[in-house]
C-alpha cells in the first residue's frame, strides 16, 4: 500500500469489464443499423438504444412503433428477448453466435441471423457475433453472408486504421521494459538485471514535454547492463529471422568459385 502510486490505488476500484461490456464501435453499429433498416424497412428515427453502462432497459420509455437496435448484455439476453416479446416491442439485438439458441422461452419466437462476424469491441474483446430479432419470426434461423462480409470488411478496415495510428517508440539501450524482457523470453534469450545495475523509472526526461510515460514503468540500466541488454535484444531479433545454411554440395561449389581465375593467373 505504501509503495503504490495514486493511479495504481484507484485502478483497483475500477469495475472490471466482462463480456457484458462489449461496447460497439460506432462504425460497426451504423453499418449493421443500415443493413437492418434496408432489410426490414425500419425507419432510423424510430430506433432506440436502451443499453448503456448502469442503465435499466426495463425502466426506459418505449414509444409506439419504436425499434430496439442495440448490443445488450449477453448474460441476460434471453431475459431481454422475453421482456420485449411480452410487450410487442420490435427488436434487432446483437448476440453471441455459438449460444444464440440458448433462450428456452423465445428460441421459437425469434429469428436467429447467424453470421461469421468477428467483431472487435471497444474493450478489446473479439466476439463471434450474430443477431436475434422478432422480424420475420416465422423463420427460426438463417445465414446472412452479405452482412457477414460487410461487418468483417469494416473490422479489417478499422484494424488497419488503428495500426497506422499507433505511435511507435524507440528506447535507448539504457532502458529495459517488461515488454522487451517478454520478447527475450519468447525467443529463448537469457538475460538478467541485477539490483545494483538498475533503477525503476516511470518516464525519461525526453518524454516529459509530451506527457508520455513508459507503460508499466521501466528499468534504467548501468553501462554494463545496457551493453548486455543490447546484445540480448540483438540475439532476440536474430531469432525472429529464418536462416538457411548451405548444403555440402553448395559449400563445395563455393570453394571452387574463383579458383579457375587464380589458376589462369
Amino acid at each position: 500500500m505504501k509503495n503504490e502510486t495514486y493511479e495504481e490505488f484507484v485502478e483497483k476500484f475500477k469495475p472490471k469489464k466482462t463480456t457484458d461490456d462489449c461496447y460497439t464501435p460506432p462504425e460497426i453499429y451504423e453499418l449493421i443499423k443500415d443493413w437492418a433498416c434496408k432489410k426490414y424497412g425500419i425507419k432510423p428515427d424510430k430506433i432506440i438504444r436502451p443499453f448503456w453502462p448502469g442503465g435499466d432497459y426495463q425502466s426506459v420509455e418505449y414509444p409506439e412503433e419504436c425499434v430496439v437496435l442495440d448490443n445488450p448484455p449477453f448474460s441476460i439476453l434471453a431475459k431481454i428477448c422475453d421482456f420485449y416479446l411480452a410487450r410487442d416491442i420490435q427488436f434487432f439485438l446483437f448476440a453471441p453466435s455459438l449460444t444464440c439458441f440458448n433462450s428456452k422461452n423465445s428460441w421459437n419466437k425469434t429469428n436467429h441471423i447467424v453470421c461469421d462476424c468477428s467483431i472487435e469491441y471497444e474493450n478489446g474483446a473479439v466476439v463471434k457475433t450474430s443477431f436475434i430479432t422478432n422480424y420475420e419470426a416465422d423463420i427460426t434461423a438463417q445465414t446472412a453472408p452479405d452482412l457477414t462480409k460487410l461487418v468483417n470488411d469494416k473490422v479489417t478496415e478499422l484494424r488497419r486504421e488503428k495500426k497506422k495510428q499507433l505511435p511507435k517508440y524507440s528506447y535507448p539501450d539504457h532502458l529495459v521494459t517488461a515488454a522487451m524482457l517478454q520478447k527475450m523470453s519468447h525467443y529463448g534469450i537469457d538475460f538478467k538485471v541485477r539490483r545494483r545495475d538498475c533503477m525503476r523509472v516511470r518516464q525519461l526526461d525526453a518524454q516529459k514535454a509530451t506527457g508520455k510515460e513508459i507503460f508499466g514503468y521501466g528499468l534504467l540500466l548501468s553501462e554494463k547492463a545496457a551493453v548486455e541488454k543490447a546484445a540480448a535484444e540483438k540475439a532476440a531479433e536474430k531469432a525472429t529471422v529464418t536462416m538457411y545454411s548451405l548444403s555440402e554440395r553448395e559449400v563445395a561449389i563455393v570453394q571452387k568459385l574463383g579458383t579457375e581465375e587464380k589458376n589462369k593467373e
